[in-house]
């Protein structure tokens, strides 16, 4: 059966667009929604949908001519279909040639608003391990992490959603370490509190869950603190999450605690801070203490003031004085980390 007469059943961009994520596969999944489509839009595509035609220039239409991308070249574009209609399908359902059909689509569309539907998809389907693998042995990491780079920030976002999503599956992460340096530069670059950076830091986030690649991010310490006091609450717990992974590693201890700091940074200790930041700053102290120099250590360490070590450890910290008045703190988990700390 000819891809035509497949794609005409499948019905219409709906059948590859409008895929729910569904449950919460992944924290960065929510971030993944067609945008902004106009009304007359939406009306002609539930048209389209009702009479399963295919409207000229949709996303349905061009991808019906793309050759199928495969590792083995078994895929063949013109493959019998299950008759099933796919509007009926979850993203988990999708079938390989449709992700291939898509990848092909991406890397070949001169349009920015269709290359930002595609990685939509892509990211949606992308919840869902099946489709995590396959879009790895497609070679789909790679395609989708070229558009790190585009000039389209949106893009650059849908980028790192769909990214996040595929870094849930450990042999994905072994394929995206590469990228880590690309995207603390747009963490850097990017503007306070922008998507772009929420985006890279939850990416950030699923690759420092295990400590295989959390050496690969031992250079930008002072680059996540310096955001830390500078972002609003959202992207302070996402620098946190960051931060709580990498000092939970004894080997990167003693590259965490030489970083240089914020003096500001001791200003967070407060009852006015975001009670879920307040907790992981907590946390991320309770990692930090973990670590026991050598007295010869400490004293190099003294010797740099704007050291991580000499704003949150040494015994001239202020930190010192700040915690007892969180004991007051009307959330009892705050109180509970802060004793601990005191013990």
């Amino acid at each position: 059966m000819g891809d035509d007469n497949v794609i005409a059943r499948l019905g219409s961009m709906k059948a590859l667009l409008g895929i729910v994520a569904g449950a919460g596969a992944s924290y960065g999944i929510y971030k993944l929604v067609v945008g902004r489509a106009g009304d007359d839009g939406g009306v002609n595509r539930r048209k389209s949908a009702k009479s399963g035609t295919i409207q000229p220039g949709s996303l349905m239409d061009k991808v019906s001519g793309f050759k199928v991308v495969s590792k083995s070249d078994n895929l063949d574009p013109c493959a019998e279909t299950e008759s099933s209609d796919i509007l009926s399908k979850s993203a988990a359902s999708l079938e390989p040639r449709h992700l291939s059909m898509l990848l092909s689509l991406l890397q070949s569309s001169p349009n920015p608003e269709e290359r930002r539907n595609v990685l939509v998809t892509l990211g949606n389907a992308a919840a869902f391990t099946v489709n995590q693998d396959l879009l790895r042995e497609f070679g789909g990491l790679h395609i989708i992490a070229g558009f790190l780079s585009d000039p389209s920030s949106e893009i650059r976002v849908q980028t790192l959603n769909a990214l996040n999503n595929l870094s849930m599956n450990i042999c994905n992460q072994e394929q995206l370490k590469i990228y880590i340096p690309s995207v603390m530069q747009l963490i850097e670059m990017s503007p306070v509190n922008s998507d772009l950076q929420l985006a890279a830091l939850r990416l950030l986030t699923n690759l420092s869950v295990t400590d295989n690649h959390q050496h690969l991010m031992k250079n930008s310490i002072t680059l996540l603190l310096s955001l830390l006091v500078v972002s609003n609450d959202v992207l302070q717990i996402q620098v946190l999450k960051v931060l709580v992974n990498l000092s939970s590693n004894p080997d990167l201890m003693d590259d965490i605690v030489q970083a240089q700091a914020p003096a500001s940074l001791i200003l967070l200790f407060d009852g006015c801070t975001c009670t879920s930041v307040l907790l992981r700053l907590l946390f991320f102290v309770g990692n930090l203490r973990a670590w026991r120099p050598s007295a010869q250590v400490a004293e190099a360490l003294r010797t740099r003031q704007d050291s991580l070590y000499c704003v949150l450890l040494d015994n001239s910290s202020q930190l010192h004085r700040k915690l007892p008045l969180l004991l007051s703190h009307p959330d009892e988990e705050v109180k509970t980390q802060v004793a601990r700390l005191l013990t």
